[in-house]
Formats: C-alpha cells, structure tokens, sequence
C-alpha cells in the first residue's frame, strides 16, 4: 500500500513513465527515449519547484493578511485533510488511488471521452474525499475500493472533458487539457466571462503608455503589482507579526523580498512548463496512436499559464477580492466561517483568468474571477459541516470538484442511503454507455 501512496504522491515519475510509454510505443530510439523521459520528469520538477516557491511566498503573505485585515476562520488545506483520511482509511485510500487510474484509462479507451487524469496530488486529494465519504455512508473492503475506483476514474475522466472547450479556446488546438479538480470554477468563469465580457479586448492587449514601457515585460509588471500587494498588507499588519517572520529585518524590504521571490517562482513554473510540454505532447502520440487512441493528456494547472501572463494577475486579483467579500457574507448566510487561502485563490484564479479572458477580455475575467473567488470560499463552508460528521472537525478541502463531489455524494446518502450512491453510480455508467456508442464529435481547431 505504501508504495501506490508514494507513486501517486510522486506526479514527477506519473508523467515520466507516461512519456517513456509513449515513447516506446512509438519505437523511438533508445537515446530519445532516455532524453525525452528525462527531459519530462526535469520539466515537471521544475515546475513543481516554481509552484512550491509561489507558495511559500504566500504562505507569509497569508498570515499577514489574516493579521492585517482581523480575519479569523477556518483555512481550507487539502494537506490537512489527507493527513487525517490516511490515518483513518490509508489502505482503501491507496487502492481506491491504483484502481482508479486503471478506471481512467479504461473509460478513456472505450469510450469518446478521451482525457487520462495526470496531475498525481490531485488524484490523492480525491481519493482520500470519497474513501471517507464512502466509509461514513457503510461502504466497506471491496465494495468501498471498487465503488469508490469507479467514482475516481470516472471524474479524472469527466473533469477535463468539462473544461475542453474553455481551454482549446486558450490553446488554440486540443494536444492537451485541464488536469485540476476545479471544472465547476474553470468552466463557470468561461461561461460567464462569455455573456458579460468581450473577447476582443484582452487582458494580454493592455496598451501601455511609453512611458511604462517596462510594464510589456511580464516578468515585471508580476513583479511590481506583487510588490504593491505585498507592502501594504505587511505595512497594514502587526509589526510584530512581521517581525516574527522575517527575523527582524526592515519590514518593507521583507515584504520587497518575499514579492520578488514569488515573482521568481512564477518565471520557473513557466520555464519548467515550456521544457515539460516540449516532450511529453510528442510523447503521448505513443499513448494516443497504440494504447489510448486520439487521447489527451490532462495536466496541472499551471501548464496553461505562459497562455496568458497577465490574465493570470488579473484572475489572481479579482479572485481575492470575491473571496473576501464571500468571507464577509458566510456569517449572514449561517455558514462556518472560512478564511481566503491565497494559495487557492492564486492557482484557480489564475487557471480561471487565462480561460476566462479568452472568452470574454478583461471584463469578463474580472467579473468571472470575483464569482470564481466567491465559491472557493462559499463551497468549503457548504461542505465543513459534512466533513465535520465524516470525523474531520475543522478541516476542509480547498477546491471546488472536492466541495462538490464531496456535497453530491453526501447529501445523497443522506437523503437516500446507499441506494443513492448506487444510483449515481448507475448515472455515470449509463453516460459512459452513451459515450461509448454514439459517434465521436469531429472537432475543429
């Protein structure tokens, strides 16, 4: 069981060892095969290194900001959650993770929904939200694996294919797709930003004055607007709040610091991107042409980013503000109150702003990321309570496939008893049937 838990836990050997398939399958050479494999799993790193930089440069801003503006509440963190679902039902966890994968690329071979899930965390994430659902509505041993496979593979399949439409229209082709357990956020703000915005005016098409020449460089312009986020909530928060995290140094040059920082790491995560998608898209032609025909691989979110460096800000922003002003809401509508994670807010607003801009320009992102930073705060605070009779007292997850997955099955349950669970089990099958039987949708890009 430990070593299905560390090899989900590792997505850097998850996409390596899909490149090197589809490599092989391709009968490339054994050169081409080491480098392209290695090349994958470097780029990966990469990105994951400038992704783990990003938040922890946040992960100082957060306390601040909560110090700052008195926010008290409960945080979403998907870490949390893990952490006690592992104690409580580690071996289905781990199971429910292998087989679920297997699901995948089973739905992905028989049927026209052709996306196979790539984003390892993510997959753990889930994995641990339905074996301790199931485990509370009286699943168990094999029943519970095998149920909760299928509702796995099922969503890592279903989840992309929500998003496609949205993300071909950032791409420009359909090589690659969403792989991120937030299509409910990522699909609503293209469908929004589609009837409030206007594509032709593009965040990435802002006209910059001359004189603010400097501001077409996207690796400064992230800089400067992080820096002004950074040094007026440090300026606003305790200074012994501060003082505590930066070891004393002079709080505005801290918050100076911590803001290029996460500019650096954003400039990595693009880097590790581009060097990623430079092998493993020729390698899963191997995948697609002799395994999986016409598949697609879904991968994080970041991957889409270098599409729109600047949507990327505008989605971030815009999604902060709609979380705090849901966070000010949740006690008028009898909810628990949860804090804005900024490390949700910047990685879904992001993923949110670069699709929404392309359907909808710069208004729609703005508007789209407001609502899509309101329901990353107003779904945890649905689903708290469920997880809190599930035995995870003030954890919950932070994206919103988690909270809705997670409210479905419960609410289900609890209205129709595992009767329900069996019958969104019959839903999912009979789609699936459908998929598999009705003509594959030509699509033009």
């Amino acid at each position: 069981m430990n070593f299905i838990y560390s090899f989900f836990n590792q997505p850097a050997i998850i996409i390596g060892l899909i490149a090197f398939i589809g490599l092989v399958a391709l009968k490339k050479p054994v050169t081409k095969i080491i480098t392209g494999t290695g090349k994958t799993v470097i780029g990966f790193l990469i990105l994951s290194s400038g992704g783990d930089i990003i938040s922890g440069a946040l992960e100082t801003l957060g306390p601040a900001f909560e110090d700052a503006f008195n926010v008290q509440g409960v945080i979403p963190a998907n870490e949390a959650v893990i952490g006690i679902a592992e104690n409580l039902l580690g071996t289905e966890m781990s199971l429910i993770m292998a087989f679920g994968f297997i699901m995948n690329i089973l739905i992905a071979r028989l049927t026209n929904i052709k996306y196979i899930f790539l984003s390892g965390h993510h997959i753990l994430f889930m994995s641990a939200l339905l074996a301790a659902v199931l485990g509370t509505a009286g699943f168990s041993g094999v029943e519970l694996v095998a149920i909760g496979a299928f509702l796995l593979g099922s969503f890592m399949a279903i989840s992309p294919a929500i998003v496609q439409p949205f993300y071909r229209n950032v791409t420009g082709n359909d090589n690659i797709a969403m792989g991120h357990f937030n299509a409910a956020n990522y699909a609503l703000s293209g469908w929004i930003s589609k009837l409030v915005g206007n594509k032709e005016k593009s965040t990435e098409d802002l006209k910059i004055p001359e004189g603010l020449g400097f501001f077409r460089d996207n690796t400064i312009s992230t800089a400067i607007v992080m820096i002004i986020i950074y040094v007026l909530t440090f300026l606003f928060a305790d200074s012994a709040v501060i003082g505590e995290m930066s070891g004393g140094d002079n709080i505005v040059m801290f918050a100076i610091t911590q803001a290029l920082t996460f500019t650096a790491g954003f400039v990595i995560v693009l880097q590790g991107v581009r060097m990623m998608l430079a092998e493993i898209v020729p390698a899963f032609k191997g995948i697609s042409e002799k395994i999986v025909p016409d598949s697609k691989p879904a991968l994080d979110v970041p991957v889409i980013f270098p599409y729109g460096p600047n949507s990327v800000l505008v989605g971030f922003v815009s999604s902060v503000v709609g979380g705090f002003l849901m966070f000010l809401l949740l006690p008028l509508l009898n909810l628990p109150v949860i804090i804005p994670g900024l490390i949700p807010l910047f990685f879904v607003g992001a993923g949110s702003g670069v699709l929404a801009n392309a359907t909808g320009g710069r208004r729609g992102a703005i508007i789209s990321g407001i609502i899509n930073g309101a329901l990353l705060i107003l779904l945890p605070a649905i689903l708290l309570p469920l997880l809190g009779d599930l035995g995870f007292t003030n954890s919950t997850f932070g994206d919103s496939d988690f909270a809705v997955v997670g409210i479905v099955l419960g609410y289900f349950y609890n209205w129709f008893g595992k009767v329900g669970i069996y019958g969104i089990v019959a839903i999912l099958v009979a789609y699936f049937i459908y998929s598999a039987v009705r003509p594959a949708k030509k699509i033009e890009v």
